[in-house]
């Protein structure tokens, strides 16, 4: 069952706490997959941010990491997920998703706040 990333701590400017991401089942199980794969202890999860570029302006990044300051942790089943104060905003509702089709298989971001995506799927404008 995915859980949902909810913080007592205020985002940006002090205002009423920001939801965080979603993981759906068939997503932690991937990440669990690739994360024993890779042979990471621990103190390693899955970090989540939003950068510059791609063909609608910011990008999702994903790869595995150690906890930053100022990062926002949650656990989802045993995978500890970060996400650092800026991109919050940015990617706050999002469900992460792992899909598998007859042509490719990877991960899939449902993002609320994404005014505009492209076809690649990685890149959105906010």
């Amino acid at each position: 069952m995915s859980q949902e990333i909810h913080q007592d701590a205020s985002v940006a400017n002090n205002q009423s706490p920001v939801p965080g991401v979603n993981l759906t089942p068939k997503a932690v199980d991937a990440i669990r997959k690739m994360h024993s794969k890779e042979g990471l202890g621990a103190d390693q999860g899955l970090r989540i941010s939003v950068v510059g570029g791609g063909c609608s302006g910011f990008q999702y990044s994903m790869n595995f990491d150690s906890r930053k300051d100022g990062d926002i942790v949650t656990d989802f089943d045993g995978i500890s997920v970060f996400v650092d104060e800026i991109s919050l905003p940015y990617i706050a509702g999002t469900t992460l998703d792992y899909v598998e089709g007859l042509h490719n298989a990877g991960f899939r971001f449902d993002n609320p706040r994404a005014s505009r995506t492209c076809g690649c799927g990685s890149s959105f404008s906010a």
